[in-house]
């Protein structure tokens, strides 16, 4: 399909944007702890901007520093003193063509006192605030106070340099609290009906514009469907851009979901691409201004396509710009196989909840995009290579990109290794298409493939490399249960390969990750699935949306699921289970599918041990893990090679 519409330029307000790419908002932590930019900080955004992204929507910037921050530290615009900042990123970005924009935050509620330094929250009325903190109400006063903040910032913001200002209002932020009926139980002016909902974002847009003035766009970011029960949805969302056009916003930014519906916001991989199209179709029936559309959207064809069809005027691309900053160049040049796609595992996610920066699990160099420029090695070396899974094909493609002649060896049919189970469930295919592209990869760089081939030390001996790494994976781990020899007792690798069947009834042990995948991917087929978990917790692996997501699932598809139970034999009968008080449960099933996760493949590595090579161990052979840990620890074994 001809990229004709998302290559076409654009405008928003009186700024003209080269293409209809968008990039949008997402923390990084790589700003420093007083939430000033950085060198990391610029970088970053600088690769987006040299991969031709049209117009960059930099991440939540605090307008009221400590009490209205998200997290530890954002970037911050609350003082004149960090507009030097600021200033320094927008030169080094608009050399590329870009436009830049900031995004201007007030979490109200929707944070901690650790986070504010011991102020209490704040938020519209009085409500439990997140993760168990209560807020207080806004007084008016301090209302006006907080719509000033804004103001200042959107000042700021232009004399920063930048191009546009977008106002975020979407999930669960202090202008959602305001304007969401399920957040706001107010009685007075700020209270009650749309247009007193509407009011504090109202009031921001007005003193932002007289800050700013009339040619300076205005981007209202809001969630069009915040899927919750008594929330915002796409009816009132229509009315609700209405107003906003009509207060002189120059375009509305379309995404969904509160923290109660997390998995709007961080979509997950089960989730289908381009999720909030329908969303942004809606809200383009009902405004003249131009409309942005985020979710999902990972691929330069399903881009037009949206385009073309009028759907939205704008694509943002979010976790995608992470997984290859050089997204819209490639797709320009007709590079399309070439784009590392983002696999929608949300490991980014995971790291800014851990409080580390921003990461990505297909792409190493996120967040040091100065430091990770790949150099030529000073002297070229015979590598080999021993598993064709993610951290091998990485380590392959890195180290022959640096100038060694590498040869790869898995004793499999095909390349992909644990991906290629992990991409058998239909929720899952966004896998298949990162091992394609790797595949792709190593042809393109010259690696040499042998597949069927098993690395063993006397190929070592014959073949006398200058180094070997091993990355050879994992393999199931299966305890010993009593009865576990019955022929309904199958693996969850079994089963994802095809090579066992699973009848109407199935007990699945282990419930994280692994065993929770099996449970949706059964039940969704229609079997009754119990599932059954050793600890009080089902998922702790799994990033928070996932998790959100499967089990409202698992709970749709009327899945049973028992805690704190650990399975002790398997009988004619069924699945014996029993709890922490000792007490046996009996469960008639079918089917038995062990998830038990895995033991890593480490007789390589021993067998290794006392040869004169230099041996690196790497991924699941070492401990299994992430495909994080894997492409990671690939990525920089070919850069020390």
């Amino acid at each position: 399909m001809e990229l004709g519409k998302l290559f076409e330029s654009g405008r928003i307000g009186g700024m003209e944007v080269k293409n209809r790419t968008v990039m949008a908002p997402m923390a990084s932590r790589l700003n420093d702890e007083s939430g000033a930019v950085t060198q990391r900080f610029i970088d970053f955004y600088v690769e987006r901007a040299k991969g031709g992204t049209g117009l960059i929507i930099i991440e939540n910037t605090c307008v009221d520093w400590p009490l209205g921050k998200a997290g530890d530290f954002p970037v911050r615009l609350d003082s004149d003193s960090f507009i030097h900042g600021f200033n320094d990123l927008a030169e080094a970005v608009h050399p590329y063509g870009a436009k830049l924009a900031t995004q201007l935050q007030h979490v109200g509620r929707q944070t901690t006192t650790s986070a504010t330094e011991g102020l209490q929250p704040v938020t519209s009325s009085v409500l439990t605030s997140y993760r168990g903190t209560t807020a207080r109400e806004l007084t008016i006063p301090e209302i006006k106070e907080i719509v000033e903040k804004f103001a200042d910032a959107g000042r700021r913001t232009k004399a920063a340099g930048f191009d546009a200002v977008e106002i975020h209002g979407a999930h669960g932020y202090l202008p959602t609290q305001f304007m969401s009926p399920v957040m706001n139980a107010r009685t007075d002016m700020y209270g009650g009906g749309l247009e007193n909902r509407m009011r504090f974002p109202l009031e921001i847009v007005a003193r932002v514009r007289e800050e700013v003035g009339p040619d300076f766009p205005i981007i209202y970011r809001f969630s069009v469907d915040e899927h919750v029960p008594g929330g915002v949805d796409l009816e009132e969302g229509k009315r609700i851009a209405r107003r906003l056009e009509e207060a002189g916003v120059d375009a509305i930014d379309v995404s969904a979901g509160l923290q109660a519906s997390r998995y709007w916001i961080f979509p997950t991989m089960a989730m289908p691409r381009g999720c909030n199209v329908y969303l942004a179709e809606g809200i383009k029936e009902v405004v003249d201004i131009p409309v942005i559309v985020v979710g999902r959207i990972n691929d330069p064809i399903l881009a037009e396509e949206i385009l073309h069809a009028g759907k939205a005027d704008f694509v943002a691309l979010g976790r995608q710009l992470l997984a290859d900053p050089f997204f819209v160049e490639k797709a320009a040049r007709g590079a399309s196989e070439d784009i590392r796609p983002c696999i929608a595992c949300n490991e980014c996610i995971t790291r800014l909840m851990r409080h580390w920066r921003v990461g990505c699990s297909v792409n190493p160099k996120v967040g040091k995009e100065r430091e990770y420029q790949l150099k030529p090695a000073e002297e070229s070396k015979k590598i080999l290579i021993a598993g064709g899974g993610p951290a091998g094909m990485e380590a392959a493609r890195v180290a022959t990109l640096r100038g060694h002649e590498v040869t790869l060896c898995e004793k499999g049919p095909e390349l992909g290794g644990q991906l290629l189970l992990a991409s058998a469930p239909s929720f899952k295919k966004e896998i298949d298409g990162y091992v394609k592209y790797l595949v792709r990869q190593l042809d393109k760089v010259g690696v040499r493939v042998e597949l069927g081939k098993e690395v063993t030390r006397d190929l070592v001996e014959h073949l006398k490399p200058d180094a070997v790494v091993v990355a050879t994976g994992a393999n199931p781990l299966n305890p010993t249960i009593a009865g576990a020899e019955r022929k309904e007792v199958v693996t969850a690798e079994a089963v994802l390969a095809g090579e066992a069947k699973v009848g109407k009834a199935a007990v699945v042990a282990g419930g994280g990750r692994l065993g929770v995948e099996i449970a949706y991917q059964l039940s969704q087929r229609g079997t009754s699935v119990t599932l059954v978990e050793m600890t009080d917790e089902i998922g702790a692996d799994l990033e928070l949306s996932e998790k959100m997501y499967f089990l409202e699932q698992l709970q749709l598809a009327g899945t049973c699921i028992l805690t704190n139970r650990k399975i002790q034999a398997v009988t004619e009968e069924g699945v014996e289970v029993v709890d922490r008080d000792w007490q046996v449960e009996l469960i008639p099933t079918d089917t038995v599918v062990l998830a038990l996760g895995a033991r890593s493949s480490d007789t390589l590595v021993k067998d290794l041990r006392d040869i004169d090579v230099p041996v690196y161990a790497i991924g699941d052979c070492v401990e299994p893990r992430t495909i994080y840990e894997a492409v990671h620890e690939g990525d920089r074994v070919g850069r020390l090679l």
